[in-house]
């Protein structure tokens, strides 16, 4: 079994979502838009304490969480979807994060013109863009089944249902891992829209409007639930085959590093200290740059080929077993087009979509033909300024994911369709590249320590030494543009930019502000709006400045 997430399988998310559905149905209206977004139970029949007879409903539902990223429905990969509105493949989380944090930036743009999909790389966006809307929806979705599975875990629910043994040891667990599951989705409502309506397990289920949460203290929620739960996850490194892309404690140091770095943007106040001190553990805790080429960590066996080595957390997909026109699936056709062969890519056809800018390009010396091992660009037939952002060959084009093995085979899924390539949401090479941030904004550390682990990122771009840099070249524009060469379009950018104030009313980059040259944009836009569906719903929330 290649992870925990396939043993989830598309039956048994059926099973468990008839349980989940029931029970909450009446919280999710409140969170979200109009009946487009609302949730129907499959069977009103059935109680929570009845699905939960069986005892392997827990570990489903857990399930259920994780997939919450990867997948959006329950057959898959279109039919029965958890929220309706946009399209599947449209509402999948993975591929929602990704468009907020990637599409906004100089890193990527898109051909298509559905609906207001354009508005984000222009930073032209309102409050009635169904893109935000969704995403929005999507974390208070994911928000909403952490609860209920809090809910239905306490001890007094486990007592009257007799659960104890090695289940209820097993259910403590899971319950830590839902809480990080919840600050992760969190985080990134904090991240995106600086003040949502926040509930958590205690709130009650029914005709409930929730409260609206102001950013610092949801920076106090989240830092507090991740420190209350470390001791209760599994160690870093524990046995992939039962933990694979779970959660585990060096996950949950990942997201307080996370916090951590953009304290700042959040709270008013830095906390890079804290950076320092939650990257050393991640270092000390066995993870390693592996001995292999970059493009590696992109591939379809990218959880066995040695990439996995430096991963800690990441988001698995399986060709046969986690079916969905979001997520991966994606990120590897909608890259491909123009004179691209889809064979090279383990996929059935391009999508002719997404591309870069070049801002992005001119990140590498020489460009492409850079001697940076990172630069994955396809340029045969592109070009690499953008006259038209609607066709795809304006713009050189990314050939970072492929759906094929290191030998070249395609991924499981003989159709071509879906893909076997996990995300890598947390990399140890980011966590170099934070401590390094952290050192020169004075969190402490060592310089020398930063800079060699620098070093070891760049030798495997380069395969050798000839691209290490020295203590002087280690500033704080370096580190923002080494980032982007290392962690490009793995959803980080927009977050990245906004902490080094380059993201609306300082960077510029083609077809930002909507004109060809681009320009700089209102500094309000380093936070999304709130839906104006949710705001015309809830009337204890409040819009953000700028877009009223």
């Amino acid at each position: 079994m290649k992870n925990y997430i396939t043993k989830t399988n598309k039956a048994m998310m059926t099973r468990m979502i008839k349980t989940v559905l029931f029970v909450f149905t009446t919280v999710l209206f409140m969170q979200s838009c109009e009946d487009r977004l609302d949730l129907q139970p499959e069977d009103a029949r059935l109680t929570a304490d009845a699905a939960f007879e069986d005892p392997e409903a827990y570990q489903e539902f857990l399930g259920k969480l994780y997939a919450g990223i990867s997948l959006s429905g329950q057959e898959g990969p279109s039919g029965s979807a958890d929220l309706a509105g946009l399209d599947e493949g449209f509402s999948n989380y993975l591929r929602l994060y990704w468009k907020m944090q990637e599409l906004t930036t100089d890193e990527a743009l898109i051909a298509w013109n559905d609906g207001t999909i354009q508005d984000l790389h222009t930073q032209t966006w309102t409050a009635g863009n169904e893109f935000i809307r969704t995403m929005y929806s999507r974390i208070m979705y994911q928000v909403a089944l952490c609860n209920e599975f809090l809910r239905q875990t306490t001890d007094s629910k486990l007592d009257g249902r007799g659960v104890d043994g090695d289940l209820r040891a097993e259910i403590q667990e899971y319950r830590a891992e839902a809480r990080f599951m919840r600050a992760l989705s969190y985080w990134h409502a904090m991240d995106l829209y600086a003040n949502p309506p926040f509930v958590t397990e205690d709130d009650p289920i029914g005709a409930f409007l929730p409260p609206q949460i102001q950013r610092a203290d949801l920076f106090n929620y989240v830092e507090s639930e991740l420190l209350d739960i470390l001791d209760d996850l599994a160690e870093p490194n524990a046995d992939p085959a039962t933990y694979y892309g779970r959660a585990d404690r060096a996950a949950a140091w990942m997201v307080l590093a996370k916090i951590y770095l953009n304290a700042e943007v959040y709270t008013g106040t830095s906390r890079y200290a804290d950076v320092i001190t939650y990257t050393n553990n991640i270092i000390n805790a066995g993870y390693s740059i592996p001995d292999v080429p970059y493009f590696f960590s992109f591939l379809a066996d990218n959880d066995s080929n040695g990439a996995q080595n430096e991963v800690i957390f990441t988001i698995p997909f399986d060709g046969l077993r986690t079916q969905a026109f979001g997520g991966m699936t994606f990120l590897t056709h909608a890259p491909v087009g123009g004179t691209m062969d889809p064979a090279d890519f383990g996929i059935n056809g391009g999508w002719f979509g997404i591309r870069t800018t070049p801002t992005f390009v001119e990140q590498f010396p020489g460009e492409e033909n850079s001697l940076d091992g990172r630069e994955l660009l396809y340029t045969d037939g592109q070009n690499k300024d953008i006259a038209d952002v609607s066709t795809f060959t304006e713009g050189f084009a990314v050939a970072k994911f492929r759906n094929v093995d290191t030998l070249g085979n395609q991924g499981s899924d003989s159709s071509g369709d879906h893909t076997d390539i996990d995300f890598p949401m947390f990399r140890l090479a980011d966590v170099y590249l934070m401590y390094a941030e952290a050192v020169l904004r004075g969190g402490g550390g060592s310089t020398s320590t930063a800079v060699d682990y620098i070093n070891e990122l760049r030798e495997r771009a380069y395969g050798n030494t000839s691209g290490n840099i020295s203590a002087g070249d280690l500033t704080l524009d370096f580190i923002l543009d080494e980032r982007s060469r290392e962690l490009y379009w793995e959803a980080h950018r927009r977050t990245d930019l906004i902490r080094f104030n380059q993201f609306s009313s300082n960077g510029v980059w083609q077809w930002k502000g909507n004109v060809q040259q681009g320009t700089t944009t209102e500094a309000f836009r380093d936070v999304m709006p709130l839906p104006q569906t949710d705001l015309g719903i809830n009337t204890n929330l409040e819009q953000n400045p700028g877009y009223n």
